[in-house]
């Protein structure tokens, strides 16, 4: 019963008011180069103390959402340009978490990019460990329940993480970890219809088949229907919310 029953948290006046300024200025209300208020102004026209004021306000400097000048001020960004990996969450979650098509369509087109080259060279640099690692996934996928959203997302990651650890370069395993945010919140997504949970885990099986074969080919064949399953998938979401 006390696992069932977690504390209850809401957000903190901070959380709130990085989540306000971030919708402002993914939304284009606050425009490239405008200046925020002061500290002061805004605590006061918000309704907040400076100090919430002040860390909110580092918090979007962290994510390049803004820059702070000293005698200057806030000063809103192109995120585009100036923007951190933390921004790709919050675009995802912009307008109350609603799939964007266009920032849908963009991170698909990266994750081909990079998802299929790592699929080519973990099939041919894997080693045996990786191999019985890729085993064991699949063993534990055959356990997971359809309704087990939260396990469906942890061992999808764990899946698409390996392969890149079994490419056998260093940044890759990186890259796809500062990724995390973004990928598990699409999964989830992707994931509240458990009728895709068998044809993605047969993907899974189709994909360690390859690895372990060492068919470069085939393993890029295969990460490429993974992910046009998962763009199909999304796309027929998007049109469900319209």
């Amino acid at each position: 019963m006390q696992e069932l029953l977690k504390p209850l948290k809401a957000d903190s006046l901070k959380e709130v008011f990085v989540t306000r300024f971030e919708e402002l200025i993914l939304s284009g209300k606050l425009s490239i180069g405008e200046k925020l208020p002061s500290e002061r102004e805004l605590a006061f026209q918000m309704g907040v103390s400076r100090p919430v004021v002040h860390e909110g306000l580092v918090v979007l400097a962290s994510k390049g959402l803004i820059t702070l000048k000293p005698r200057v001020g806030a000063i809103v960004n192109d995120y585009r340009r100036a923007g951190s990996p933390d921004i790709l969450n919050s675009l995802f979650n912009y307008n109350q978490g609603k799939l964007d098509p266009l920032i849908l369509s963009s991170i698909l087109s990266m994750r081909i990019l990079f998802e299929v080259e790592t699929a080519r060279l973990a099939a041919l640099n894997r080693s045996i460990a990786h191999v019985q690692e890729f085993r064991e996934l699949l063993k534990r996928e055959e356990r997971i329940r359809d309704t087990d959203v939260d396990g469906l997302i942890d061992v999808d990651f764990e899946f698409h993480h390996l392969i890149t650890l079994a490419t056998d370069n260093q940044i890759y395993p990186l890259l796809m970890n500062s990724m995390k945010s973004i990928y598990t919140n699409l999964t989830r997504q992707f994931f509240i219809d458990p009728t895709v949970v068998a044809r993605v885990f047969g993907f899974h099986r189709e994909m360690v088949d390859a690895i372990e074969a060492g068919d470069e080919k085939l393993a890029t064949r295969v990460m490429k229907k993974i992910l046009k399953h998962g763009e199909k998938q999304f796309i027929l979401l998007i049109n469900g919310r319209r």
